[in-house]
C-alpha cells in the first residue's frame, strides 16, 4: 500500500478513517464536546470546523456536503440551526482541545475536543476538569 498522502492513518484505511472521523463529528456536534485520544481530536478538529464553515452558509448545496460526511439528520439539523448561527461572525477556530491525562487502561494521551461557546467560563470549567483528571492520574501512578 502506498504511502497515504495526509500523514498516517488512524489504525487502518482510509475508508475507516473517513467513517470514524464522521461518527466522531457527530458525536462532537450531538454532545458539544467528547473525550477521545489527542491522535483523533487532531484529525477530528479539521474535519468539524470546516462542517461547520458548510453550515454558515445554510443553503442546500451546504447541507448535502454536511450530509455526506454526518448521516444522522436531527445532528445536521442541529448544526445548522444552533451551532453555525453563533459563528456568523466567526472566521474559524470553532473547537478547542484540552489534554486530560492519560488513560487508565493502556495510558494513551486523552484531550477534549469541544464546540466553543460566547465567553470564556467554559473553558476554565473544562481547564479545571482536566486538571481533576490529571491529579487523579498522578495519585494513582504514586500509588
Amino acid at each position: 500500500m502506498p504511502k497515504p498522502s495526509k500523514g498516517p492513518r488512524l489504525g487502518a484505511g482510509p475508508a475507516h478513517e473517513k467513517l470514524l472521523l464522521g461518527t466522531l463529528a457527530e458525536q462532537l456536534f450531538e454532545h458539544g464536546k467528547i473525550t477521545t485520544t489527542e491522535a483523533k481530536a487532531k484529525r477530528l478538529r479539521p474535519v468539524a470546523e470546516r462542517l461547520i464553515t458548510h453550515a454558515k452558509a445554510g443553503d442546500l448545496a451546504a447541507r448535502r456536503r454536511v450530509l455526506a460526511t454526518i448521516a444522522n439528520k436531527s445532528v445536521v439539523h442541529t448544526l445548522f440551526t444552533v451551532i453555525a448561527p453563533r459563528f456568523a461572525e466567526r472566521n474559524g477556530g470553532y473547537t478547542r482541545i484540552t489534554k486530560v491525562g492519560p488513560r487508565t487502561g493502556d495510558n494513551a494521551p486523552m484531550a477534549v475536543i469541544e464546540v466553543l461557546t460566547e465567553g470564556t467560563p467554559e473553558k476554565k470549567a473544562t481547564v479545571k476538569a482536566a486538571e481533576k483528571v490529571a491529579k487523579k492520574s498522578a495519585e494513582k501512578a504514586a500509588e
